[in-house]
């Protein structure tokens, strides 16, 4: 009889993370791989953020903290609220993770009973289902379609609210597509939910620093009928590009909150004091070099969307936000080139060509891959032009 819990059964390990260490082994083995397939940006933590990490080491902040954040912590994520969403919360109302990821699934453990239902528009970041799963909901997946620019329709999410339903999940801007929400798009879906008063909104904020063409972030919480309903998740790994330093954190009810961190409390409890302090400075810093990052991010974008709309077989929607590109290989897939899935092309390429992308299967829309355009104009560059002759090769 193993040894394995059941509940691992219904999970599978992650397909980004799976990616990018075949990319780290096929590297090691002295393959020359341009690896586009990691959610990280490529630039380097700013130094008053890292001296700030120095300063708590030699100050002796190598204690445990309070399991969900210190009150230094809290009140700069309170500050940020209130500077850049005019949203205004309490220290109590505040949550802060080992990164967003541990808070989505702080949240889901915290919340879920068996067979709650999670809504979760795909394409979606691959954790959404798995971490549902693992908590004993049941994942509701919506497809939203390349001609709705892979957005949430207000008549779809009306459809598969049931009595079920407990969350709502919504990333914006959007892992994989980059796609981002306009105020009045979040508008038009918050009159569904209005009226479906037991439906909560986990909205998943991320990367609301990257992004681009005057797009204005909006978020759920900034529809007054809906902030005791919505959970903001949000951190300082990529709009500050600290994704090893691992602080994620959230603002949302107080039952929530309390919920999330009583799990917290037997699992990892606190995250780390050193990284807490640099992201107190990441948070109530200079945040000036946000803007001129997302301007290098948008110049990769232009090039990478261009490039790959040069190449036949391939369609890419020019996305809002993120440092991600979600085109379209359907073109690729047919008797001809003998590519029947998205997960053949991207196994092929990387055989072939050794460029390293994510299928689009693995985000919930077969037909797809996913690009990561945070590195370097230089591979980026690269891995355009092998993309083309390999595409060009099979068709």
């Amino acid at each position: 009889m193993s040894i394995i819990s059941n509940s691992l059964k219904r999970i599978k390990p992650s397909p980004t993370i799976a990616v990018t260490q075949k990319a780290r082994e096929l590297r090691a083995a002295g393959k020359d791989i341009i690896g586009l397939g990691a959610g990280e940006p490529d630039f380097d933590t700013p130094n008053n953020i890292k001296e700030a990490a120095i300063k708590a080491i030699r100050a002796g902040d190598t204690k445990y903290t309070a399991v969900d954040g210190t009150p230094a912590l809290k009140k700069a994520i309170v500050g940020k609220f209130k500077r850049e969403n005019k949203l205004n919360y309490s220290t109590d109302q505040i949550t802060v993770g080992t990164g967003g990821k541990q808070v989505l699934y702080n949240t889901f453990m915290a919340t879920l009973n068996k067979g709650d239902e999670v809504i979760i528009p795909a394409p979606f970041w691959v954790s959404y289902p798995d971490m549902v799963l693992l908590a004993g909901g049941k994942p509701k997946i919506v497809k939203c379609t390349e001609q709705e620019g892979f957005k949430l329709t207000p008549k779809k999410l009306k459809k598969v609210i049931t009595n079920k339903t407990k969350w709502l999940i919504l990333n914006s801007p959007s892992n994989p597509t980059g796609a981002g929400y306009s105020k009045k798009e979040i508008q038009n879906l918050s009159k569904v939910l209005i009226k479906n008063k037991k439906v909560n909104i986990l909205s998943d904020d991320i990367y609301e620093h990257v992004k681009y063409d005057n797009f204005n972030f909006f978020t759920f919480a900034q529809i007054p009928k809906l902030k005791d309903r919505t959970l903001t998740m949000n951190g300082v790994s990529k709009s500050y590009a600290m994704t090893g330093w691992r602080i994620g954190y959230a603002a949302g009810p107080k039952d929530i909150i309390k919920a999330i961190g009583k799990i917290q409390s037997q699992s990892t409890s606190n995250p780390s004091s050193i990284s807490q302090a640099a992201a107190v400075e990441a948070l109530n810093g200079n945040q000036g070099f946000i803007k001129k990052r997302a301007k290098a991010f948008k110049d990769r974008r232009d090039f990478v969307v261009k490039s790959l709309n040069d190449i036949k077989g391939i369609n890419c929607l020019i996305p809002n936000g993120a440092f991600y590109v979600f085109p379209s290989c359907k073109g690729l897939l047919n008797k001809k080139t003998k590519l029947k899935t998205d997960t053949e092309f991207v196994q092929k390429l990387l055989i072939k060509s050794n460029v390293a992308v994510v299928q689009g299967s693995a985000f919930g829309l077969d037909g797809y891959f996913r690009i990561s355009y945070a590195t370097s104009m230089e591979n980026l560059k690269k891995a355009m032009n092998r993309i083309k002759s390999f595409c060009e090769s099979i068709n």
